[in-house]
């Protein structure tokens, strides 16, 4: 068995790995690195065959997004530890180090390193900053990151800390750990999953980590632009989908919020003229409806395979207010009394 797998699931993404590859294949001495290609059409197997043959390669039979793409290819991967690492990512000297020793400790399931904008890189990045928190809706934040507020890094956040979700673009993970909750949720098809997969652990007792030390940039938005309405249709179907799924207690009374929630958010698309938008939160919530029986069947598991939940990381407060309603732009400005802690 290889210690650690570095597996880059790529889609049509032939200028991503020639740009970035030369970089992984410089600092990630020790590693295996894996191409699991979702079905490209483009010339991206050819290019790494010709260009870096130390190079596996998985060819998945279909392009079944983000999700079911790693799926298939670690079924066939034998290592330790899976690091998920996004084709249109930089990484830099000594990025695994750090990562590797914070999985010394058992209870932790997986870590992310600190990520910052591969265009501005003195700015945090939208996918995970320096750690994933949850505030009491299931609203994702980071820090460095408040919805469309981006700190520059100043070395503020560089404390390695225990996070409530470690960013998908980047997540060191123990394999046996992914296999046993059953990896990656599918029906996502692509975004918020790794949340829900680290959600999933947490309510095993297991914990994440954000590693600063290490560094990483990415480029962010590659295959589906931030302001694709394709991209707020996932954001808002996979967040009802995960709540159902694990939320604590009552489900009726928070789902009913969060929708309520989401109709605010689509009164906002439609005053500003994002038709497009709005019905992204539409067609979100009819999927939900027609997929809750099965996610009712999910939840019942989780509920019944779960010991002992590892709340760390959720915000007892609204991020919705601390941002729109209180201005808070930092992270470090929120009302740290409400982070839930040990």
């Amino acid at each position: 068995m290889d210690s650690l797998a570095i597996v880059i699931l790529n889609w049509n993404g032939r200028g991503f790995l020639e740009q970035f590859l030369p970089s992984v294949c410089n600092y990630s001495h020790g590693a295996k690195i894996i191409l699991a290609d979702n079905a490209s059409t483009d010339d991206s197997v050819a290019f790494v065959k010709t260009n870096h043959p130390s190079i596996q390669i998985i060819i998945n039979e279909s392009n079944g997004g983000f999700a079911k793409g790693y799926n298939d290819a670690l079924k066939q991967i034998d290592s330790e530890f899976y690091l998920l690492l996004n084709s249109d990512i930089e990484v830099t000297e000594n990025w695994l180090e750090p990562l590797m020793e914070a999985m010394k400790d058992p209870q932790v399931a997986g870590c992310q390193p600190k990520v910052l904008s591969f265009q501005e890189r003195t700015l945090f990045e939208h996918a995970g900053a320096s750690g994933g928190f949850l505030d009491h809706n299931y609203f994702p934040f980071c820090r460095g990151r408040i919805f469309d507020k981006f700190e520059h890094d100043e070395g503020q956040y560089d404390t390695p800390m225990e996070v409530f979700w470690a960013t998908g673009a980047a997540l060191l993970i123990r394999s046996e750990l992914y296999h046993k909750v059953g990896g990656l949720d599918e029906a996502f098809f692509a975004h918020m999953e790794e949340i829900d997969l680290c959600w999933r652990l947490k309510k095993q007792g297991y914990k994440f980590m954000v590693v600063p030390q290490s560094h990483i940039f990415h480029v962010g938005g590659g295959t589906l632009p931030y302001l694709s309405p394709r991209k707020s249709y996932l954001n808002f179907r996979n967040s009802l989908y995960m709540i159902i799924k694990n939320h604590e207690g009552n489900l009726f009374f928070k789902l009913f919020n969060r929708m309520i929630l989401d109709g605010i958010a689509g009164v906002r698309f439609l005053l500003r003229g994002e038709w497009k938008h709005l019905a992204s939160v539409f067609n979100a919530h009819i999927a939900m409806y027609k997929r809750l029986p099965h996610l009712l069947k999910q939840r019942k598991e989780i509920k019944r395979t779960s010991n002992s939940f590892n709340s760390q990381g959720l915000y007892k407060g609204s991020i919705l207010w601390a941002r729109y309603f209180k201005g808070v732009a930092k992270f470090k400005d929120l009302n740290q009394r409400l982070f839930v802690s040990k």
